[in-house]
């Protein structure tokens, strides 16, 4: 729980619900802790920019993750099934001259199982707010100054549907093997408030 003090309320009350749903053999002690500890292991960033290394050196497999990421994504041996339900994943490539960045407007809808828990400014009601009326300003405000031609694309992310960002490869990199360009990935870049 974070150190929020408004949460602690609410806290209280979730505690209480799973006090009563082991107290009448519902749940095995600590079952809740265990399960959302295994959900948040499984993924990672790292996963993310192995994607997108893939789709960088494998034209084929690029044209299905743009089609169909979900099935795209179990060619790897990942998925987006880390809850109740396989969420639906987006994946948005950006172009010479189109960037696209992902928000949830409403609260801070991520592809945790793909890519572990969001980070803490994207839950931030000034990002989610500001990055939909003016993406170019907040864009900048993360180091990514795009030229006036680009057209920017916002994606908002709801409890159904997640985006990922397909990001330009970079120039140069034509030598490097996909492990290596994996490593040149980061979330941000991801997300689309970076480039890679």
């Amino acid at each position: 729980m974070s150190g929020d003090h408004a949460s602690a309320p609410v806290a209280a009350r979730v505690r209480h619900v799973e006090a009563l749903l082991e107290a009448r053999g519902l749940l095995d002690p600590g079952e809740i802790d265990a399960r959302i500890e295994a959900f948040l292991a499984g993924g990672s960033p790292a996963q993310g920019a192995r994607v997108v290394a893939r789709a960088w050196t494998d034209p084929g497999f690029a044209a299905r993750l743009l089609v169909d990421a979900n099935a795209a994504l179990r060619e790897l041996g990942l998925s987006m099934a880390g809850g109740l339900q396989e969420q639906r994943l987006k994946v948005v490539a950006n172009g010479p001259d189109e960037h696209h960045v992902v928000v949830c407007t409403l609260c801070s809808c991520y592809p945790i199982a793909l890519l572990g828990p969001s980070p803490g400014w994207y839950k931030s009601e000034a990002y989610r707010s500001r990055v939909v009326r003016d993406p170019r300003g907040v864009l900048r405000e993360f180091g990514l100054d795009l030229p006036a031609t680009t057209s920017i694309t916002v994606w908002d992310a709801s409890a159904e549907s997640r985006y990922l960002v397909l990001p330009r490869r970079p120039d140069g990199t034509d030598g490097l093997a996909e492990a290596e360009l994996a490593g040149l990935v980061t979330r941000k870049g991801l997300i689309g408030t970076a480039a890679v």
